[in-house]
């Protein structure tokens, strides 16, 4: 029962060439960057990605983007990296882009045994005709495209069919977690890490604070030790390491005074 793992490297031992792999976060919140930055080191590639984003230019999966490791993501939001449109425009990545909803609700099917789903998001759109580019050439023509899905009327309105996801590993970070896997996320952390976690057949937790079973209690656990496989314990440097994806700061008081 105890799936505390000492180090990342040891962590991500198993995560061969041509893995599929389920990621937290939700923008540069709850990313587990330990583990991504251990996988970089590791040097797997040709990984399949499903996340919401793929980080920023430099950081999180962005890292594994910028060094070429990553052959397909699917996800749902990409605007803050460069690098990713360029290599998705240029033909080098496969890219499945899915409403957001979508995309969280096939994670959870997927960890919960559920093969596939009507949903109405998308219907009417390339999102269910078909013909979204999932891979580009290089002269910027589309080499893949996004198949037609199944559409299917439920009480007078038409739906979707969306398929469930799984995949090989899943790496997630949370705030809290004990040696048996049950874990405690933090505010939008919480939007996508439990349900990457559910999804992946091993899966791997980065933890900022490790308690000893039965410290957390009942009611407070938001992911049950059953789909997490390994738990790595953050140094307090590296818990406290989290990056801003956009800083907003309010103007002093001084300032709005004087423009008035």
């Amino acid at each position: 029962m105890d799936k505390v793992r000492q180090t990342a490297a040891e962590a991500v031992a198993d995560i061969a060439d041509g893995s599929s792999l389920a990621v937290g976060g939700f923008g540069l919140s709850g990313v587990p960057n330990v583990l991504i930055q251990a996988l970089h080191e590791r040097g797997s590639g040709r990984l399949s990605v499903v996340s919401n984003n793929c980080g920023v230019d430099g950081s999180g999966l962005g890292i594994l983007l910028a060094a070429g490791r990553i052959a397909r993501v699917t996800g749902s939001y990409i605007g803050e990296n460069r690098e990713f449109a360029r290599q998705y425009l240029s033909g080098e990545l496969e890219v499945e882009l899915t409403p957001q909803g979508t995309l969280a609700e096939r994670l959870r099917a997927g960890g919960a045994g559920i093969p596939a789903f009507f949903v109405p998001a998308g219907v009417g759109t390339p999102v269910a005709d078909g013909g979204l580019p999932w891979r580009h050439d290089p002269g910027g023509g589309v080499a893949v495209a996004s198949p037609a899905k199944e559409v299917r009327e439920f009480d007078g309105r038409s739906h979707v069919l969306e398929r469930g996801l799984t995949t090989d590993f899943a790496l997630v970070r949370a705030a809290r977690g004990d040696r048996h896997g049950n874990l405690v996320f933090n505010k939008a952390a919480r939007n996508f890490n439990p349900l990457a976690a559910m999804a992946g057949r091993v899966t791997v937790a980065e933890v900022e604070e490790l308690v000893e079973p039965g410290v957390l209690g009942p009611d407070e656990i938001h992911l049950p030790g059953v789909f997490v496989q390994r738990v790595l314990p953050l140094s307090p440097a590296q818990a406290a390491d989290k990056h801003v994806e956009k800083r907003t700061v309010s103007v002093p008081a001084a300032r709005e005074e004087a423009r008035a």
